[in-house]
């Protein structure tokens, strides 16, 4: 196992690599001369335009790039990216097999609800192809990683197949990166082989905490990272979101979590870099329309 300094050493080189590949690509974006969105929307010219960018992107996986992307789907077909969630903490079973029923309806990709309501949700969905996801340590991620474990392994046991894990907030501003680390690894060993995102809380770090976290969940050997709790201070910004998938490139998943209430968010997520979408207002989005306030 790596030491301590070895650690600190790789998130310090990953997280200078991050800044300055970023700061080319600003330099880049310049030769575009117009930034009104209205220009924008009409244009849809960045593969021309802004051609660092899309060198990038490519470099990063993509094979096809559309114009616009994001922006033409109906609003129905970004129903599998979605994660239909439920986490506060007096959901009712009438509330939970409403959910479930909502996301066999729509296709949405999963539910995603409290450890105690996922054997409930697991039956509930069998069959229909939507997975259940199981959040652990939410939504302070200030437990032991054994506990976090132990609770990833139960919720696993109950018929979870994917968990959202919060990360341990504190140890990461302390820059206590080897304990960041045996958090998540505990958990991704606990959950195999079931994917795990991991939960920034975005909103209440630094821009060099973000990098981190993300360098972190990449070498645990997490499948996501996730911005928000939706409990915390703030949620997913289209910023953060291109932030994230930068540090993690094509290989690991980008969830934005928090504040995702309508189509435009949704679309803004998507053409960020998000692979994911988390909501309570699902139903809502899909149908064009504004979900009230939540998660």
């Amino acid at each position: 196992m790596a030491s301590d300094e070895q650690i600190n050493q790789l998130v310090e080189a990953i997280t200078q690599r991050v800044r300055d590949k970023l700061g080319q690509e600003q330099a880049r974006d310049k030769v575009c001369e117009s930034f009104d969105p209205a220009d924008c929307e009409t244009c849809q010219g960045c593969h021309t335009k802004r051609t660092g960018v899309v060198g990038d992107l490519v470099q990063l996986g993509m094979t096809r790039l559309a114009a616009g992307i994001g922006h033409d789907a109906p609003p129905a077909e970004l129903a599998p990216l979605i994660d239909h969630t439920l986490l506060k903490p007096n959901a009712t079973k009438a509330q939970l097999k409403q959910l479930c029923d909502e996301a066999r309806k729509h296709g949405f990709a999963t539910v995603c609800v409290n450890p105690a309501n996922v054997r409930y949700c697991a039956a509930q969905l069998d069959g229909s192809g939507v997975r259940p996801i199981a959040v652990v340590g939410f939504p302070l991620g200030a437990s032991t990683p054994s506990s976090k474990a132990f609770e990833a392994r139960e919720a696993v046991r109950n018929g979870a197949m994917e968990i959202d894990m919060v990360i341990n907030t504190g140890a990461l501003k302390e820059r206590d990166y080897a304990l960041v680390l045996e958090d998540i690894r505990a958990v991704v060993a606990a959950s195999a082989p079931k994917p795990v995102k991991v939960i920034l809380e975005t909103g209440g770090l630094e821009e060099e905490e973000k990098i981190i976290g993300c360098t972190l969940s990449k070498v645990g050997g997490a499948a996501f990272v996730k911005t928000s709790t939706g409990f915390g201070p703030g949620g997913a910004t289209a910023e953060d979101i291109a932030l994230m998938r930068a540090v993690v490139g094509p290989a690991m998943g980008v969830k934005a979590s928090g504040g995702v209430r309508s189509l435009g968010d949704v679309r803004a997520m998507i053409d960020a870099g998000a692979s994911r979408i988390g909501a309570s207002g699902s139903v809502s989005i899909v149908s064009g329309k504004t979900a009230a306030g939540g998660y």
